[in-house]
């Protein structure tokens, strides 16, 4: 085993990984995966509990996924996707407009969700110039928002330390402030408390700039890598309000919250709004392929249908578009949701799970705990009262994720939150154990924190 993770370390370059950290804390060699379990080749075993990136649904290796996807292979492997088609792809079109809602009627396939991303912003844009409204040039998206490492997609995005290298090459976007009840940024005591002042400033925006704005582009009511912040259903509501008056898209990227992972299908079912595009991928194959979809009205396809000549054609599309194998798993994957039991399963662990975070509130070093569905966060800082966070430097989630593979638990954190993702088929054992050997290696946390400080003091 150690000559293989000489070779990783020699060859491979993994993503967001500072590769000087691996020499201390070299990649785990894992051998095998089943159910929520991934088996590593030193005999260790690890809960994961954030779903391989927030991708996997079903747990892994799931017989009847790998099923469809060797019966699919041995059929049809891939072709291409201009000009041609075959029975998943058109079928699985079909289920994901029927579970998306009313206005939502065509779909566009892609390979992983910057790309899901990187088409609605096209298909926006270019819906706009072709109905003459040339100076609409420009996207509108929240300051911690996500969606992707394509320089599009980054544009979007407001998280710095993912893209702050890369400015020069983005095209210039606007931002609203996020709805983060926790750390208000119009110094409110929550939501509840407040009067929607986010909301308000994206409606200023708005009627400034909608002349040059194409869409509002959101995760709804999750901000998953922009640091698991769980935002009121009102606010997406507000959202689909101020886009529909002041005449621009709304694109909701349920790249990470979408097949279950809120207790809904998608997360905008929450509310009883409808999106002009929705972003998806992730969960779409439960993890085993890499796929995405992007889905939009019928009124916005009709924009590009024409002649030829007309020159309306969307000249977008990727390799692996439709891929018959990814089309196949996920129609396999939409199938397991089809009775509502699973769906009903996620509502009722998700109450155990929010209610087992939130007894956690009062630990040394935890400002916040929040959540939705099967996802739960614990946000950490260096004072309670100030809500003052720990330095980027000192990197406590970095000792609490030690922690947790000692436990057998995979608690990569985001920056100074802790969270876990949980897959939708963690029964109510597995779950116990996950939320009670968090709660331990949070308490070895602190007590060394509180120990070290102590000594220095």
């Amino acid at each position: 085993m150690k000559e293989k993770i000489d070779d990783d370390l020699k060859y491979l370059w993994h993503p967001y990984t500072q590769m000087k950290d691996c020499r201390a804390d070299p990649p785990i060699f894992i051998e095998r995966a089943c159910g929520l379990k991934l088996f590593a080749a030193d005999g260790n075993w690890y809960y994961d509990t954030i779903s391989s990136w927030w991708c996997n649904i079903h747990g892994h290796c799931r017989p009847e996924l790998i099923n469809a996807m060797a019966g699919q292979a041995a059929q049809l492997d891939h072709v291409l996707f201009a000009g041609f088609t075959h029975p998943a792809a058109i079928e699985l079109g079909r289920r994901l407009v029927e579970l998306a809602g009313r206005s939502l009627g065509k779909v566009f396939f892609s390979d992983n969700g910057s790309t899901a991303v990187e088409t609605a912003l096209k298909m926006s844009f270019q819906y706009w110039q072709s109905a003459g409204k040339h100076e609409k040039r420009r996207f509108l998206g929240l300051d911690l928002g996500y969606h992707g490492d394509t320089v599009g997609a980054m544009s979007l995005s407001g998280v710095d330390l993912f893209n702050e290298r890369f400015r020069p090459l983005m095209f210039p976007t606007l931002k609203a402030p996020t709805p983060y009840c926790y750390r208000c940024p119009f110094g409110k005591k929550g939501y509840g408390r407040c009067s929607l002042e986010c909301a308000e400033a994206l409606g200023k925006i708005l009627h400034r700039e909608h002349g040059n704005i194409c869409a509002v582009v959101l995760e709804p009511l999750l901000l998953a890598a922009g640091g698991m912040v769980v935002y009121p259903a009102e606010y997406l509501k507000a959202a689909r309000r101020l886009t529909e008056t002041y005449g621009v898209h709304l694109i909701l990227d349920e790249v990470a919250t979408g097949f279950g992972r809120t207790g809904r299908m998608f997360a905008f079912h929450h509310t009883d709004i409808e999106p002009d595009f929705l972003c998806l991928s992730k969960g779409i194959t439960a993890g085993i392929l890499p796929f995405g979809a992007t889905l939009t009205r019928d009124d916005i396809y009709d924009a590009f249908y024409g002649d030829y000549s007309e020159k309306k054609t969307f000249f977008h599309g990727h390799t692996y578009t439709a891929n018959p194998i990814a089309s196949k798993v996920a129609l396999e994957s939409l199938k397991l949701f089809e009775d509502g039991v699973l769906l009903e399963g996620v509502r009722r662990k998700a109450a155990y799970l929010r209610d087992s975070l939130e007894d956690l509130r009062q630990m040394p070093f935890i400002g916040d705990v929040r959540g939705i569905g099967l996802v739960g966060a614990l946000e950490l800082v260096r004072n309670k009262d100030t809500k003052e966070p720990f330095s980027f430097e000192e990197r406590p989630g970095l000792e609490i994720y030690r922690e947790g593979l000692r436990r057998h638990l995979i608690l990569r954190p985001l920056g100074n939150i802790v969270y876990l993702y949980l897959p939708l088929s963690v029964r109510q054992p597995e779950l116990e154990y996950i939320i009670r050997n968090t709660r331990e290696a949070i308490e070895t946390f602190s007590r060394r924190r509180k120990a070290g400080k102590a000594a220095v003091t």
